[in-house]
């Protein structure tokens, strides 16, 4: 079963007719070629361009590619492969690298949605398994109770609009950070660095389970570069602590994540 998009505007929903979605109050919003669809209005947007830039979509993509996030993606996918679910919203989908595995190991119809249009354009172009749209994930382009899984990968959780897109008994999975990931990176501009906690249960829902993934893996100076540039702390990095790390050359880094399941009560 497909999933109803409803108008960013006036939520009413939206109908397909010719690569253009329209609602009964003639809003209209077009397929752009790559195949997605921007349900973001200009009047929502808190900047000109909001969300990851291209520098930071391709400093992910080629991080991602190169395979070390893998063990994550895998895991992601099996457990929503397990729930058999009819439908899946993956809020804050960025290019589509979990996306696209969920889409694939599962036959459910997998909806990916993110802000940053330059990643939601790479995700549409390359993966046609699944659908694309641009629109805040504080504010979903989607009706009411329809999900029967959403999944959130390292992406702010905003509590009122999972309960309210999420079926009842229906399942929610996060992926963030393990106690101690990236922490060799972190060192570099970080005196003491401090364990991530596990996430609680948000509102309106139950925790079922979490599960702790760690693994240990040499990364290339080209690899950290781009690691560090797709995350937040990017923006604390100096001259020094770029020059310092081509110096160190490569080095072991702890990737380590909590995946935890909730269920809708």
């Amino acid at each position: 079963m497909s999933l109803h998009y409803h108008c960013p505007l006036c939520k009413h929903a939206l109908t397909l007719t010719d690569k253009t979605y329209r609602c009964v109050n003639n809003h209209s919003f077009d397929i752009a070629k790559e195949g997605y669809v921007n349900l973001l209005p200009v009047q929502n947007k808190k900047s000109k361009q909001p969300g990851d830039n291209l520098d930071m979509v391709q400093a992910r993509r080629a991080f991602l590619s190169a395979g070390h996030y893998g063990f994550l993606q895998h895991a992601i996918a099996r457990l929503v492969s397990k729930l058999k679910p009819v439908s899946v919203i993956d809020l804050g989908c960025g290019e589509g690298f979990y996306t696209q595995a969920i889409a694939n190991s599962s036959n459910a119809t997998v909806y990916g949605v993110d802000i940053s249009k330059p990643a939601v354009k790479y995700a549409a172009k390359r993966y046609e398994n699944a659908h694309f749209s641009v629109a805040s994930i504080s504010q979903s382009p989607f009706a009411d109770s329809e999900a029967d899984v959403l999944v959130s990968v390292f992406a702010p959780l905003f509590v009122d609009e999972l309960a309210r897109l999420a079926k009842p008994q229906s399942t929610l999975i996060v992926a963030s950070p393990g106690p101690w990931h990236l922490k060799e990176l972190k060192s570099f501009i970080y005196a003491d660095v401090k364990p991530h906690t596990q996430i609680e249960a948000p509102n309106g829902f139950s925790t079922k389970s979490t599960e702790l993934l760690e693994q240990q893996t040499v990364l290339s100076v080209e690899d950290i570069k781009h690691l560090i540039m797709m995350t937040p702390f990017a923006w604390k990095f100096r001259p020094e602590h770029w020059q310092e790390i081509e110096q160190k050359g490569p080095q072991t880094v702890t990737l380590s994540f909590y995946v935890s399941q909730f269920i809708r009560d």
